[in-house]
């Protein structure tokens, strides 16, 4: 029996995704799921910065926290969903993105809201992951 493994594709006869994701990611029955609540821009010293782009540089390293705290990799996301309160600068946050991901991208979800959970949060990011 071939080892179960997560597989992300884009169906034939579908548009190309608009940005850096699959349409579709599988993940085999009895995998372990792992839902984060959505990760903000504090630092360590539970601090946010003004900044859009430092808010996502402490994003993704808040991520690559709940990541290692639980041995996952970037490998093990299956989706993920980002809302924002400002235009997302797309050239930083895929630089940020690519890191993360190489080319492997999950299915994800972007949103703009009018706020988030306090009035100085820009982007928050929840990530959905499985481990096989």
């Amino acid at each position: 029996m071939e080892h179960a493994k997560i597989v992300r594709k884009n169906p034939a006869g579908m548009y190309s995704p608009v940005g850096n994701y699959t349409h579709i990611t599988k993940i085999p029955r009895n995998a372990e799921l792992y839902v984060t609540s959505g990760q903000i821009g504090a630092d360590q010293n539970s601090e946010i910065p003004d900044s859009m782009n430092q808010q996502i540089e402490n994003t993704f390293n808040n991520i690559q926290t709940v990541l290692h705290a639980e041995e996952l990799t970037a490998e093990n996301i299956i989706k993920v969903n980002i809302w924002a309160t400002e235009k997302i600068d797309w050239d930083y946050l895929y630089a940020k993105w690519e890191e993360l991901f190489g080319s492997n991208y999950p299915a994800m979800t972007i949103g703009y809201l009018s706020e988030l959970g306090l009035p100085e949060i820009k982007i928050e990011i929840e990530i959905w992951a499985a481990r096989v």
